[in-house]
C-alpha cells in the first residue's frame, strides 16, 4: 500500500505503539483487500461486546498509549447498575464492564453504549467516508445516507478511529456499490414488521449480492431500520437499494449503474409467511416480552406505551432504547405508563449480554429476528410476531 508520510510515522511507532498496532492492523487489511492506499474517515462506531477478547483488544490500544483521533461512537454493553437491582451479576460479569467502560473513555470513544447511532449522535450526509461496525449500522448508513463504509468488524472500526484512516476498498468504490440482484415485492409490506421479515427472508433467495428493491413505497426510519438490521444477520449484506428512496437507486438504472442485474427474484406474503413460521417458536405461554434489538425508537416505545396504557401486563416487559430515548420517554411520561403497567424501559443493554441469564430456559415474545437469532445460544426460546400482537400477547400471557 502506499502510505502517507503521517500514516508511515504511526506504523514505525512514532505516536506509541497502540497507535501503530492499530496502523499495522488496516494496512495489513488494505492489503488483504488489495486496497492502492487509506482514506480518511470523518466518522466512526466501534461495536464493543464488553466480552473478553474485545476487552483484551482496547486495553492493548490504551496500554500502548492509543487516542483516537475520530472518536467513535459505541455499542452497548449492559446498564451494570439497572441489573443490579433487579438480578443477581456475577463478580466476573461486573469486573469486564466496568473495564470496558475505563478503557473506552480513556481511548477517547464518545459513550453512546447505543446499537443505533445512525438515529442520534453520529448521522453521516452523503457521500461521507467513515468506519462502522454494527450489523444494523453499517446498511443503514451505506443504504439511508449513501455515506460509504464496509463491514467492519469491532476491532477495525476502534483502529480506523485510532488512525483517522481506512484502507479504500469495497464499499467504498463505486462499482462494488452498484446492485446485482433484482427483488420485486409484492408482498403488501403492511407494517415495520413485514420489513424484518423481508430482510431476513430476501438472503435465501439471493445470496450475499446486493438487493435492489422495487415495490416499497415510504417506508418509515424503522422500516428501513428493521430491512437493514436482518438482512446483515440472516444473510451478510451491508448495503441495499430501494428504487424511488435510498440516494443511489433514484431509478432502477441508477442503482444497477446501468448494468443489467444479475438475478431476478420476487417476494410474495406466502414467502415472508413462511418464513415467520420457520423463524418462530410454536405459540403458547409466554414468560416474559423483551424488545429493541436494534435499540427502540421513541414512535416504538410509544406504540407499546399506547397499548398497555391503564391495563397491566400477565408478564415482565423489557424494552431497550439508548440513553437518550429513555431520557425522552420520561419526559413524555411513557415510562410512567409502562411502569403502571408492569414494564421498563432500559437503557445502554443489549440482548446479547449476560445480564439476561435470569430469563434463560424460559420462552419469550419479540417482535425482532436478529433478538431470537442471538439469544439460540443462550436458552432462551421466543415466539416472534409483529409489535402490536406480542404487546397484546404479553397483556394475556401467551399467544
Amino acid at each position: 500500500m502506499e502510505l502517507t508520510q503521517e500514516e508511515q510515522r504511526m506504523l514505525d511507532g512514532a505516536y506509541g505503539s497502540g497507535t501503530a498496532l492499530a496502523m499495522k492492523i488496516q494496512v495489513a487489511i488494505g492489503e488483504a483487500f488489495q486496497a492502492p492506499r487509506m482514506v480518511p474517515v470523518t466518522r466512526t462506531h466501534v461495536a464493543l461486546s464488553n466480552q473478553e477478547a474485545d476487552l483484551w483488544f482496547v486495553e492493548k490500544l490504551v496500554a500502548g498509549g492509543a487516542v483516537c483521533r475520530v472518536s467513535p461512537t459505541v455499542n452497548p454493553g449492559f446498564d451494570l447498575e439497572y441489573f443490579q437491582c433487579i438480578t443477581t451479576v456475577s463478580p466476573e460479569d461486573e469486573a469486564i464492564i466496568r473495564r470496558t467502560r475505563a478503557a473506552y473513555k480513556a481511548i477517547g470513544a464518545t459513550l453512546t453504549y447505543d446499537c443505533t447511532p445512525y438515529l442520534q449522535q453520529n448521522i453521516p450526509r452523503f457521500g461521507e467516508m467513515v468506519s462502522y461496525s454494527e450489523s444494523s449500522a453499517t446498511p443503514f448508513i451505506n443504504s439511508v445516507y449513501g455515506a460509504r463504509t464496509n463491514r467492519e468488524a469491532a476491532q477495525s472500526a476502534l483502529c480506523a478511529a485510532v488512525t483517522g484512516v481506512a484502507p479504500l476498498y469495497g464499499y467504498m468504490l463505486d462499482e462494488n456499490r452498484r446492485g446485482q440482484a433484482l427483488v420485486r415485492v409484492e408482498a403488501d409490506m403492511k407494517s415495520d414488521f413485514d420489513y424484518q421479515m423481508l430482510g431476513y427472508f430476501a438472503p435465501e433467495k439471493i445470496g450475499f449480492r446486493i438487493p435492489v428493491f422495487t415495490g416499497l413505497h415510504n417506508p418509515t426510519p424503522e422500516a428501513l431500520m428493521n430491512l437493514g438490521a436482518q438482512l446483515n444477520t440472516g444473510g451478510n449484506v451491508a448495503i441495499y437499494h430501494i428504487v424511488g428512496v435510498t440516494p443511489e437507486a433514484r431509478t432502477l438504472e441508477d442503482a444497477f449503474q446501468g448494468s443489467k442485474p444479475e438475478m431476478e427474484v420476487v417476494i410474495t406474503n406466502e414467502d415472508l409467511q413462511g418464513m415467520r413460521e420457520r423463524l418462530t417458536d410454536q405459540g403458547g405461554k409466554i414468560d416474559f416480552a423483551l424488545y429493541g434489538c436494534p435499540h427502540f425508537t421513541i414512535h416504538q416505545v410509544q406504540t407499546v406505551a399506547d397499548i398497555v396504557k391503564g391495563k397491566k401486563l400477565a408478564v415482565p416487559l423489557w424494552i431497550m432504547t439508548s440513553s437518550l430515548t429513555k431520557e425522552l420517554a420520561v419526559r413524555m411520561g411513557l415510562l410512567d405508563t409502562l411502569k403502571a403497567a408492569g414494564g421498563d424501559i432500559v437503557a445502554d443493554t443489549c440482548m446479547d449480554q449476560p445480564c439476561w441469564k435470569f430469563l434463560y430456559g424460559k420462552k419469550g415474545i419479540t417482535d425482532s429476528p436478529k433478538c431470537a437469532y442471538y439469544t439460540k445460544r443462550r436458552d432462551m426460546q421466543f415466539v416472534i410476531t409483529n409489535l402490536e400482537e406480542s404487546v397484546e400477547a404479553a397483556l394475556k400471557g401467551e399467544i
